[in-house]
């Protein structure tokens, strides 16, 4: 069936383009409205939505762009720092302005100024090129070949940034950049500058006119700039004159001459020339048999304070700032030159209590003998005060190693208590003296004994042979696992054997301030700081303490930490160090064994508060034997605990009595052996240690360390026909026999 027939229509072969038709034709029905763009669904053909190829299209401009971006985005921005950065000169370090440190309630602790600065620059040809091999070894082999900046390096300092590290490599010429514009913080438009530059620097100079310059520019410690400078600090000469090794010695230093000068910490400065030299030996520079010839040089001390740096006790807390703030970052050559103010965590009343409570109990004390005192606020880690000595350019006794002797022992029991099956402070222990322990004689000097007595009195007494006995139970690895854990470097742990449960490694003032901090903080380690607070000039805050966290970290529960807290509370009373105002003190005393028969070379307070942790220590700077004014053999509880006693009463005063926190005994509960448990600790007849001031002496801890216990002797005859069981006194370490009666004295 047809349809109807057609109108009449145009017709397009007769008619021009601009013709309009003259009839309508019968057409289709029209269709669906077209579908507004963005709605309904796909389809084949012109339905409604983007078709598939503008999507690709789209995603592949986007790809193009980004690509282009990334490519010719760092090529723009190099080539408008090429122009827009002016290269540096060795004359252009940055002006120096007077850097401010204060105590922590803002009074001034030192002020260096910048017109004590010493800088003589030098031509490359009269740096020796033994010297100048040092330097490359120490701070850039590869510094004739690359191009003036290290990719790699850069990659690691962001990455470093990101994770929390401090920076990474840097060129020699990246160096001379950043002390001749003293900018020396990490920031992403430094680091662009700072490869723009290196850049520039080596298309515009040779490498021996950028190693020259770099030479006249940095910063060597003792207010020297440049080689030339620090060679007169160093070794009293000119750069000439300069051999192998002190080049050596020198080029260590450029990293951190705060930290590693050699009057400061001699041992780091040792292993940073060793390794200048080694790398010497590496790039071919010098033979092995050279190496072998060389020795580590003799340098000259500080001849006095320098650049405003405080020639008195202070003059050890500024250092060690100075070295804090390079670990965070913040340079000394920043500190030259930004006007910085730098708030420490010092008490300054506290200070004062520290340097009195040292000078004077030692005053009239031989002058060989010299203490360090390091107090911390265990709930924060804060350094609170800080003695290392009176000469502030001298050595810093604070953070000499030494022995810690019987001061050691809480490690001991830390790590026992977290046994499976854990040695608890009622624990009986055999006590006798001596014993043969893993092939080892170990004796309680003095002929100190107890035949079955608690842990706990075995503190108080420091009897050797139950912690040497205890750390060969557990294994003398979870002692130093534990005494790590509390906050002890891990370093001079290493290799643990039954001594060091009478404290057979070196450790620093310092460090046992910060891990006896932990027990007081019931078992939560914080690293000790004396940096609150960094300001510019112009009132920017570049560091900041408090912005971190202070929490730290839980190294033991709270029941384990508790339990080495009441271990040592019983031996200030029993020592006669307990404090003025009778609140509750734990601690622990320590001696040192000398090589010469019935003298000692290092003795030890350490102790806490809730509020306060503090260690002291007392020996000399040669290791010689120490002695009284009397001119008799020092112990723990003696010198180093009147400081600690005086100090920690003063620092103390007028503050609030904080308890200590629940104590749940953790194994077997403490009892008193006194009250037909166990019998208490006794002493041969006719031991004659005498004490010191009329007080009844100490034992020596066996072997190589140890506090000495309480002879009893004092005043000669029988007196009160002696105390039996004494006072438990604390001895230093080997126990505090109390008030021998069979040695009489006044008790």
């Amino acid at each position: 069936m047809s349809g109807p027939p057609p109108l009449l229509t145009h017709d397009p072969s007769t008619s021009g383009p601009d013709d309009r038709p003259t009839s309508l034709a019968l057409a289709d029905p029209p269709g669906p409205p077209p579908r507004r763009p963005g709605t309904g669904g796909g389809g084949d053909g012109d339905g409604g939505g983007r078709r598939p190829g503008g999507r690709k299209q789209l995603v592949r401009r986007i790809v193009l762009w980004s690509l282009a971006a990334l490519i010719v985005g760092p090529f723009l921005a190099f080539a408008i720092g090429w122009v827009a950065f002016k290269v540096p000169s060795a004359d252009d370090v940055a002006n120096t302005q007077v850097a401010t440190f204060t105590f922590a309630d803002g009074s001034p602790l030192a002020t260096v100024r910048p017109n004590n600065i010493n800088r003589v620059n030098v031509t490359l040809d009269q740096v020796p090129e033994p010297v100048q091999h040092a330097v490359l070894s120490a701070e850039d082999r590869s510094f004739f070949s690359n191009p003036g900046f290290d990719i790699s390096g850069i990659g690691r300092a962001v990455w470093s940034q990101l994770t929390g590290g401090i920076g990474g490599g840097s060129t020699i010429t990246q160096q001379y950049i950043k002390v001749t514009t003293g900018q020396d913080q990490f920031s992403l438009w430094r680091k662009y500058k700072e490869i723009v530059l290196a850049a520039k620097i080596s298309k515009e100079q040779t490498k021996q006119e950028i190693l020259e310059n770099y030479l006249n520019a940095i910063y060597l410690g003792r207010g020297a700039y440049g080689i030339q400078a620090a060679s007169q600090a160093y070794f009293g000469k000119d750069v000439q004159q300069l051999n192998a090794s002190e080049g050596a010695m020198l080029a260590g230093l450029i990293q951190s001459p705060s930290r590693w000068d050699p009057a400061k910490n001699e041992d780091k400065s040792r292993e940073r020339w060793n390794f200048v030299l080694d790398g010497e030996v590496q790039m071919g520079w010098m033979t092995q048999a050279e190496r072998a010839q060389q020795q580590y040089p003799q340098w000259v001390p500080p001849s006095s304070a320098e650049g405003g740096i405080p020639g008195d006790a202070n003059g050890h807390i500024y250092n060690q700032v100075r070295a804090e703030l390079e670990q965070n970052g913040i340079s000394e050559a920043e500190i030259n030159t930004e006007g910085l103010t730098v708030q420490t965590t010092i008490d300054p009343d506290k200070q004062k209590d520290a340097v009195d409570a040292a000078n004077q109990v030692l005053k009239g004390q031989p002058d060989n003998l010299r203490t360090a005192l390091v107090s911390v606020d265990p709930k924060t880690g804060a350094v609170l005060a800080y003695f290392g000595g009176n000469d502030g350019v001298g050595l810093d006794y604070a953070q000499a190693s030494k022995q810690p002797g019987s001061s050691f022992k809480p490690f001991v029991l830390a790590a026992a208590l977290q046994q499976p099956d854990p040695i608890g402070l009622g624990t009986q222990y055999d006590g006798s003296s001596p014993q043969t322990l893993a092939g080892q004689k170990v004796s309680n000097s003095e002929g100190v004994s107890c035949g079955r007595c608690s842990v706990k009195t075995a503190m108080t007494q420091s009897i050797n042979t139950v912690f040497y006995k205890m750390a060969l139970d557990i294994g003398p690895q979870k002692v130093a696992d534990a005494a790590i854990k509390a906050g002890i470097p891990a370093a001079p742990l290493a290799n643990p054997t039954g001594g060091i449960s009478l404290g057979d490694k070196n450790v620093t003032t310092e460090n046992m301030a910060a891990a006896f901090a932990t027990f007081a903080a019931d078992g939560v380690a914080r690293q000790p700081y004396l940096v609150a607070k960094v300001t510019t000039s112009d009132g920017r805050v570049i560091y900041d303490h408090g912005a971190g966290s202070s929490a730290g970290t839980q190294a033991f529960s709270q029941q384990v930490a508790r339990n080495v807290t009441e271990s040592m509370t019983d031996v200030a009373s029993s020592s006669r160090i307990g404090l003025r105002d009778g609140r509750p003190v734990a601690a622990k005393t320590g001696t040192v064994q000398s090589s010469i028969e019935g003298q000692n070379n290092d003795a030890w307070t350490v102790g806490y508060t809730p509020q306060i942790a503090t260690a002291v220590w007392v020996g000399t700077d040669d290791n010689s034997p120490i002695k009284n004014s009397a001119g008799r053999p020092v112990y723990g509880r003696m010198l180093p605990g009147s400081i600690w006693q005086q100090y920690m009463s003063d620092a103390l005063r007028g503050t609030d009595v904080e308890p200590w926190s629940k104590f749940t005994p953790i194994g077997q509960a403490p009892v008193s052996d006194y009250a037909g448990q166990s019998p208490a600790p006794t002493r041969s007849a006719g031991s004659n240690d005498d004490g010191e001031d009329g007080q009844q002496p100490r034992n020596r801890d066996s072997g190589d360390n140890g506090d000495s216990g309480n002879s009893g002797n004092g005043n000669s005859g029988r007196g009160n026909n002696g105390n039996g069981n004494g006072n438990g006194g604390d001895s230093g370490d080997s126990g505090d026999s109390g008030d021998s009666g069979d040695s009489g004295g006044d008790g």
